[in-house]
């Protein structure tokens, strides 16, 4: 049986198609080796489970590695400290059990009577002291009970006897390993009745996990040639990596779900145009557990939906900085990076889509707006006709819209332009924004439809100077993807503004249609 890509749990290399993690995991057994404390915090189904059994595979004829989650225990767990440190006793017994440990290494956790802490301390004391190889202990999904006090108290203690074995008062855990998206050292949770806010830091003692668990367009091309030698397709194993970075940005579950659904789901044709289409099955979010935590924390987190709106609709930048708690948040999701200014910008083009899909949905709901781009001849022969959507949309907004909404349109028209676009090349197009020209007054849109490109600047009337500015900077930037044409539409909210006729002009050799809105 050949491997599949793999997009649930862990991946296994003797089942599934894998990029070659052998760096990351060099730098995480390197702070093994050397006794540290850490967390595994990336976002959702980004290789952290896969790494914790890599660790368990590669490293248990060196170490004596515990493997365990606090995942799906049941309520009464809680309960109290005795509920709460027989739990643990009752995992750790159950794992080394299940691993073939001899009695009487299993049987010291085999216990039912701990009343406290100080008494799990003193049993995990016994039990390192015993052990013939350091133990490590791995534990997954601390997110789950990252927001009660007697899993805190219980990383409390972990803090205190490594603190304790530093200075050889006492043998504890080698190293201590927590996988999740919230880095613990600095969450902020609701631990108190009176639901009063504060910042914990239990695990202040950790050390930094500074590895890049993304995927590279050299690492996704290795795992396509290890498919490809299985299946020999004839891709372009160069061409389709950097197309799926492109839309990716390495996130490691998207990487694998494009390649998947390729795979599956059509016919194993690996060209660039089904990677777009693989793109938007993802971005239509059905089933895709990113999304849908995506959709979650934007209507549970004001701040964090008001911020991203910032970066993804008003073309704000932030310094990428984690003393910012917004940026650190957003970071933490990856629902940012950092580009090569030292701003933040939205991760990867299927959460930018995403983003802007939320955003106008939630406008049109919110504004009662009636833009509509259901007429004919939008498409023409198979080819997109530009043209006549941005003159479209000029007219609707013309019948729809009065001096009353100018501040609405001010600050929602390009996100409305993109609302409008989106139904007209659903299903076979694909929008993206050019990250280096997203400003407050100007938007740099590139629309993919059947194998044709169209740029369309989106810009904010400033004047006339602006105006012929606006048209150098599209006819360069059409200079720079070798193109002909391009589209510019200008939102205009002036009090003298002239109601003038869309119009094609020559500008620095190139065709720019005009539109003002």
């Amino acid at each position: 049986m050949r491997k599949r890509f793999n997009v649930t749990g862990s991946c296994n290399p003797d089942r599934h198609y894998m990029v070659n993690t052998e760096k990351r995991f060099e730098a995480v057994k390197e702070l093994i080796d050397t006794g540290e404390y850490f967390t595994i915090n990336r976002a959702r189904q980004y290789g952290k489970t896969t790494m914790l059994q890599m660790i368990r595979r590669r490293l248990s004829d060196k170490y004596l590695v515990i493997k365990t989650s606090f995942e799906g225990l049941g309520d009464e767990s809680f309960n109290g400290i005795p509920e709460f440190v027989n739990t643990f006793c009752s995992l750790m017994t159950r794992f080394l059990q299940n691993i073939g440990a001899e009695e009487s290494v299993w049987s010291v956790f085999d216990r039912k009577d701990l009343v406290s802490f100080d008494e799990l301390s003193r049993l995990i004391t016994k039990f390192c002291e015993s052990s013939a190889k350091p133990t490590v202990l791995l534990i997954d999904e601390v997110d789950k009970s990252s927001d009660n006090q007697l899993f805190l108290d219980f990383i409390g203690m972990l803090r205190n006897k490594y603190l304790e074995r530093n200075e050889g008062l006492g043998s504890t855990f080698h190293s201590v390993i927590l996988a999740g998206v919230y880095d613990i050292k600095n969450l902020k949770l609701k631990i108190r009745l009176d639901a009063e806010k504060k910042y914990n830091s239990p695990w202040n003692i950790a050390a930094d996990f500074n590895v890049d668990m993304t995927f590279h367009p050299e690492e996704i091309a290795q795992m396509l040639d290890d498919y490809e030698n299985d299946v020999h397709t004839g891709m372009d194993i160069e061409a389709v990596s950097e197309e799926i970075y492109k839309y990716t940005s390495g996130y490691p579950y998207m990487v694998s779900a494009i390649c998947k659904i390729i795979d599956e789901r059509l016919e194993a044709e690996w060209t660039l145009d089904n990677v777009q289409k693989a793109v938007k099955i993802i971005s239509k979010g059905e089933n895709v557990t990113l999304l849908d935590d995506l959709s979650k924390n934007l209507e549970n987190i004001p701040e964090l939906r008001d911020f991203l709106y910032s970066i993804v609709v008003n073309g704000q930048e932030y310094t990428y900085t984690m003393v910012d708690p917004m940026v650190k948040l957003a970071n933490m999701f990856s629902y940012i990076k950092e580009n090569q200014r030292g701003k933040t910008m939205i991760h990867n083009l299927i959460f930018e889509e995403a983003l802007f899909v939320y955003f106008g949905n939630k406008t049109m709901r919110e504004q009662g707006t009636r833009i509509s781009p259901y007429v004919l001849n939008y498409v023409q022969n198979g080819k997109l006709n530009m043209e006549h959507v941005v003159t479209r949309f000029r007219d609707l907004l013309h019948e729809e819209y009065r001096e009353s909404t100018v501040p609405f349109l001010e600050k929602e028209g390009r996100l409305l332009f993109l609302t409008f676009l989106k139904p007209i090349i659903n299903g076979i197009g694909f929008y993206y924004v050019e990250p280096q020209t997203r400003d407050n007054r100007r938007m740099d849109l590139v629309v993919t439809y059947d194998k044709q490109e169209y740029v369309v600047e989106l810009k904010i009337w400033h004047g006339d100077k602006y105006e012929e500015k606006g048209r150098d900077q599209l006819s360069g930037y059409l200079a720079t993807r070798g193109m002909d044409e391009g589209y510019l539409v200008t939102f205009d909210f002036s009090k003298d503004k002239q109601d003038t006729e869309p119009q094609w002009i020559e500008w620095n050799g190139k065709r720019i249609f005009e539109v003002v809105v």
